[in-house]
């Protein structure tokens, strides 16, 4: 057991919800891209009998509990179902919360039928709906998703991917049409409607709940910024994909909630599709830059597995709007014949 380990029993000892728990083997949860984890750790009364928890231990010098806190408690105030915080230790870095089972969407959404996952989006993308509807006012708290975030996050893709782990670099022309691609980016994302943004509403953040499904988890980075970021987070996942036809299917109910939340008109269609297109755009550069900074600066190998189709849909999707070429043949003769040359190696 690490130190910080033992500080996380010492005080999860002093929790009168946890009387009667076995803190000898608290169970490892799950782990994501931060310093952050998770432990499961059980309590059992006459009442209610065994009842689990999810610990979080997020070291103070790496994370912030307080955006957490303050994003759960505006999320449950919408009726959605967030893990709630029952108890916290701001000092140490430590949070005692309830437990939103163990059934990611990801491992349902691998071995579903068509029907069983057409009704896990509809349910993700309904309390996607309400989120941005009943969360208007909160995301005015929110930090602003501005042209700088959405320039740094997008220089991921050359500092990390094609500088750090290809160890490739961009001639004059290339660098020149690579800021011409940023530049139409950002205008196309600050130009939407503005709402709360999730920002990582995917399938593994996303849990399988018997009620008010989905759990939704990984939201303390919440911003407040364009309407199609969350969508196409969830219909363009990193970590699974669908035939086009159902991810249109999908998205076209998404819009069609969002007419009927009055958050935009029926006669915007197109410019949605594009609007959410190059979203998806900006999304994926910077979810590739993620995946190498995490193998190389993190020790996270497996994140470089989730390239590869991140890629794919920056192709495929880029491939549809001229606007996008110079992105699109960069890929193609650059950056796909060496990131395929590191794997045949």
């Amino acid at each position: 057991m690490d130190e910080r380990f033992e500080m996380m029993l010492d005080w999860l000892k002093k929790q009168p919800l946890l009387a009667g728990c076995d803190m000898s083997h608290p169970v490892p949860a799950s782990s994501d891209a931060s310093f952050r984890r998770y432990f499961r750790v059980f309590a059992n009364s006459e009442e209610t009998g065994e009842t689990s928890f999810i610990v979080m231990d997020a070291p103070v010098e790496h994370e912030d509990c307080r955006p957490f806190i303050a994003v759960s408690d505006q999320l449950n105030k919408m009726g959605l179902q967030v893990p709630k915080v029952l108890a916290q230790n701001l000092v140490q870095g430590y949070l005692l919360l309830t437990d939103l089972g163990t059934t990611t969407y990801l491992s349902a959404l691998e071995g579903a039928n068509e029907v069983e996952a057409d009704r896990l989006y509809q349910d993700a993308l309904s309390a996607l709906v309400r989120l941005q509807k009943k969360g208007q006012s909160a995301a005015q708290k929110l930090p602003a998703y501005n042209q700088t975030l959405l320039e740094t996050e997008m220089n991921l893709f050359p500092e990390w991917l094609i500088g750090t782990h290809l160890n490739v670099s961009l001639d004059r022309v290339e660098k020149h049409d690579w800021q011409n691609v940023q530049q139409l980016l950002q205008r196309s994302a600050l130009a939407q409607p503005l709402t709360y943004v999730h920002r990582d509403y995917h399938s593994r953040n996303l849990m399988v709940t018997s009620k008010d499904n989905p759990g939704i988890l990984d939201f303390q980075d919440a911003v407040h910024g364009a309407l199609t970021y969350d969508a196409v987070s969830l219909l363009r996942d990193c970590y699974i994909s669908w035939p086009q036809e159902q991810v249109s299917e999908w998205q076209r109910s998404y819009f069609l909630q969002l007419c009927e939340a009055k958050l935009v008109s029926k006669d915007e269609w197109q410019a949605f599709q594009k609007s959410m297109d190059w979203m998806g755009i900006q999304r994926h550069l910077k979810a590739s830059g993620i995946f190498c900074r995490l193998a190389h600066r993190d020790g996270k190998d497996s994140y470089l597995n989730d390239i590869p189709l991140t890629l794919d849909y920056l192709v495929q999707v880029g491939s549809l709007y001229p606007e996008m070429i110079d992105l699109v043949r960069l890929l193609e003769n650059k950056i796909l014949p060496k990131l395929a040359g590191f794997s045949n190696q």
